[in-house]
Order: structure tokens, then sequence, then C-alpha cells
């Protein structure tokens, strides 16, 4: 059995594979390479526990025999949500070994997200943490269960430990997906719902690991610090821990960007190189001075997952003595990077140029026409790593995708002569709230399901440290409303943190456009002239 996913063309697929950019190997085959070669160098670093090369593909095929046991194996999906520890890397060359398609749901989700994917997958097996609050009490599994959905197997993290010991003598047989099937679902950034599931192929993210990690010069003397959330695309595969276990460095697990615990982590390991968000990186620069001592082996700082100012991007080096990278990558496929040896002027004002040479870039105008270097355009792509179609979603791709099979991404870019892109804006209604993507249209729609509500929009408010926040304008029928019960209501549905409204704003009536719609380019205008709760 395999997972439904909309392929590749055949040519292009030939195209790829005479390049040598798909390999036919399993994504596990990183780890399994490496381990066999240096079994006792040091993996991943976690808290005070050391976990070697040969530990963790130990563990990881002890699991997936484990797994196999209970009938578990390739077609079927898994649910998995862990904080920054190294079992989730152990639960993920799991899975892969085992032909078993994750779903890596960031540790913030809470049940609308959790049960959200779970329809899309329908997953036989369920990972997850007890000291979670969804997985406090079995309400939620009971929800699904209801539904039809409940798992055939959960297991939760302080069993981890015990199934990865040793392997279950009664079922030893696993084996991993094909290597053009689905490897791991993606998450979305989302600007109409709940993030929709993007499907990577063995294929076509192995690529985009190893070509990330020859871009950024990582070897066995790397050490990433992994302070954002270790499911996250970026921090996953941008090089992320998956370049770093591919080029045989060590991954240092942080359990969150905070400076001064990241500085003692950044001395304690001698870590080299930091993946961040803009809003991270301005708290480390507010908190750098007096601690450069700590920093001194930092070599490298990546910036992607939102707008970066060219006025922080320039305290980098200065202010934490170390090289700077942008990145502009989606959990769609494309990836940009400023490379190591580009000028200043590059690195400080551009968002990089692509992976790969098959990358194609197209940045059109509203008639879909190219537009000229320098000009402002939207961006569309498709390549060896950009995926055909998100899971089950055709209507969906029928609006992101042309008749070429260029994916149109919402992103609007300017292209440099020297082909750098330069992130201007979106297209798509969507709040880039410090990396995190928060789909307006989800929340609007939850809003409204509050009994006093007639009207929401959710819109961006310019936020010097997260870049943006939202803010909700509201029209109710009870001129009594608070925020706080709104922000309550939301609490309740189980949506995610990052996505409550920073801001909440009563108003008459909404401003609407010529064809009846909410006008938020007007609403956008009175956050400018007055204030918001």
């Amino acid at each position: 059995m395999t997972i439904e996913f909309t392929p590749w063309p055949a040519d292009r697929a030939q195209r790829y594979r005479a390049a040598g950019y798909w390999n036919d190997q399993p994504l596990s085959q990183l780890l399994i390479a490496r381990a066999a070669v240096q079994p006792q160098a040091p993996a991943i670093l976690c808290g005070e526990r050391r976990i070697s090369y040969g530990e963790l593909d130990r563990r990881a095929s002890n699991l997936a025999s484990r797994l196999a046991a209970h009938g578990l194996g390739q077609g079927d999906t898994a649910l998995v949500q862990l904080p920054n520890v190294a079992e989730f890397y152990i639960v993920l060359f799991a899975l892969l070994k085992a032909g078993i398609a994750p779903v890596n749901a960031l540790y913030s989700h809470r049940q609308h997200e959790l049960g959200a994917f779970a329809r899309q997958i329908q997953p036989a097996l369920l990972i997850a943490s007890a000291e979670h609050e969804v997985f406090r009490n079995d309400a939620f599994l009971d929800d699904l269960a209801k539904e039809g959905l409940r798992p055939k197997l959960t297991l939760m993290l302080d069993a981890l430990d015990d199934w990865s010991a040793s392997a279950d003598v009664r079922g030893t047989h696993y084996a991993p997906s094909p290597c053009g099937e689905v490897a791991l679902f993606q998450l979305s950034g989302g600007s109409t719902g709940t993030p929709k599931l993007i499907p990577r192929t063995h294929n076509d993210y192995a690529y985009s690991v190893r070509a990330s990690a020859q871009i950024c010069a990582l070897d066995s003397d790397t050490r990433f610090l992994c302070a954002l959330p270790a499911a996250h695309n970026y921090t996953l595969s941008s090089p992320g821990g998956l370049g770093v276990l591919h080029a045989g460095g060590c991954i240092v697990m942080a359990a969150n960007p905070e400076p001064l615990h990241c500085f003692a982590l950044i001395e304690r390991h001698a870590v080299t190189m930091a993946a961040l968000v803009p809003s991270a990186v301005a708290l480390w620069l507010q908190a750098a001075p007096g601690h450069a001592a700590k920093l001194r082996s930092l070599r490298l700082l990546q910036v992607g997952g939102a707008s970066f100012a060219e006025a922080l991007a320039r305290q980098v080096p200065e202010v934490l003595g170390c090289k700077l990278q942008q990145v502009f990558g989606m959990a769609e496929g494309l990836v940009n990077y400023t490379r190591l040896d580009d000028s200043d002027e590059q690195v400080f004002t551009t968002q990089g140029r692509p992976i790969s040479e098959l990358d194609e870039v197209r940045i059109l105008d509203e008639q879909g026409q190219p537009v000229a270097d320098g000009e402002p355009g939207m961006l569309a792509t498709r390549g060896p790593y950009t995926f055909c179609g998100y899971y089950k979603s055709l209507e969906h791709n029928a609006q992101v995708f042309d008749q070429d099979g260029f994916y149109h991404s919402g992103d609007i870019v300017q292209r440099s002569a020297d082909g750098n892109l330069r992130v201007v804006g979106r297209v798509k209604d969507q709040i880039n709230r410090g990396g995190e993507k928060v789909a307006s249209e989800e929340i609007e729609n939850l809003i409204v399901m509050h009994p006093d509500v007639t009207h929401a929009a959710l819109v961006a408010l310019p936020d010097e440290l997260l870049g943006e926040k939202s803010c909700a304008f509201i029209v109710s029928r009870n001129p009594q409303l608070k925020p706080i019960a709104l922000r309550r209501h939301l609490m309740g549905l189980g949506i995610a943190e990052y996505k409550l409204p920073d801001r909440i704003r009563l108003i008459d009536a909404m401003p609407l456009t010529a064809v009846g719609k909410i006008d938020k380019k007007q609403l956008r205008a009175l956050l400018a002239v007055a204030p918001t709760v």
C-alpha cells in the first residue's frame, strides 16, 4: 500500500535522476551511512545525554522493529508531536526505516490543529508527550475515537526509551517506502485554514538536505544548535538537523531560542552554527553585550522564516561575532541561501538564490508576464525538490499550480542581476508572526463561532520585534463584548497560542470593497490612526 500524492511528470523525474539529484536511496540512509563509518561520534547532545551515531541508528532500528511487530509499516501514517528532545530524531528515523510517513506537528499546536491533521491522514500511530496539555488526559483521543480516527497504537514520550532499547524478536521485518514515494509530510504556512499537508518523497527531500549541507559547508566538526522547533522544515532540512547528520556533525538540542539559555549551550558544547528567525535574532542582539566569550565558537548564524531588516542583518557579525547567512525557503520545496562567499551587500540585503541549477523561478506580474530584474513580482517555481501538489487538495492545487506545473507561492519578490532574491511582500492573506504563519481565514472562521460576533477580519500589525503581529477587527451584536472573552473563546477551541490575536478592536461595520468583500486595506489604514486593545 502506498500513500497518494501528485508525482513529478516523467520527463522531469528523468532529468533529476540524470543530473544525479535523485539517487533512489531512502532518507534513512543518511544516518545508516554515517553510523557505519563513525559509530562512536556524537550525533545528538540533549541535556546530559550524549547519543552517538551508532546508538541513534540502533535505537531507530529497534523502534522500527517494535512498530513492525504491531503491524505497522509501508502505507501507514503517524501523527507525531514532540518537544526539542533527542527522541524526535529517534522517532523520525524509526518511521523512515519502517515506511511510516509522519506528520510532525509543532509542540505549540493544540486540539484544533492536531485534530485537523488526524482527519487528513487518519494516522495508524500517534506519538506524543503526556506533559503536553492535550495529552494530560484521554479527552483528545476520545474525540478521535468518536470520529473513527483513534490510532491503532499510541505511544507517549516517557515510553520511548524502553521501546527503542531493544528490538522485538517477534517481528523484525521492516522496510522504508520506495524512494519515489512519500517519506514524510511537511506543514504549509497556510493562508486559508489549518496547515495543508505537503508530501515530501525520499528522493526530493534527501536531495534538498544534501545540497543544503554542501552550500553551508557542513562537516564532522559542525555543532548545530537546534533552538527552533525541530519539526519545522527550516530546522529539519535547511540544512537543519538532517543536514548535520548527513555531514557527520552534532546536533545540540535547546528547549527554545531564549538568549542566555542558548549562549550557555554554545559555550558548553562549542556550537559552531545556529538557525533563528528574525525575532529571536533581535533578542540575541539585545542580550549579547557582555557575553562575547560565550559566543566565541559560533561561526555561522542562519536567519530565515520571516523578513529580516537590513539594519538588524548588519549587526549580526558586529555584535555576535559570526558570519550571517540568510535563508528564504518554503516547506513546499524551493530554498534560497546567500552563499558563504557572497559580498556583504548580498548577504545583508537579499535572501539568497536557489539551491539548484534546475530550480526554475519565474517572477510574474498580475497578468502572468515576467517582470524585469529589480521589479517586484509574484514568485512561481518548480524544480527537483519542489512538490507537485498538496495532499488530497485538488481544488486548492488547481489554484496554486499553473498549466506548466509551476507552484505559485504567494510571495512577492525581486530578483537582482546576480540572481539573488529579495522578499518584499506576500499575495496571500497570511500573517508572519516571528516566523510562525497565521492564516487569517482560519482565525476569522473561529472568531465568528462566538455567539456575539457577526463579522471578523484579521490583519497584520507591524511590529519591530516579530515583524508582524495580528489585529482582529470585530463586529458584534453585543456592545459589551470584551477582548478577554474572545481570547477565552479561541483558547477553548484549542488553537495554538501564537494564533491568538495580539490586538482586538470592535467596530460598528466592516468596510467593503466594490464587490462586497471586506476591505482589509481600509482596516490596515485604521491601525495607523487609532489604537487597539
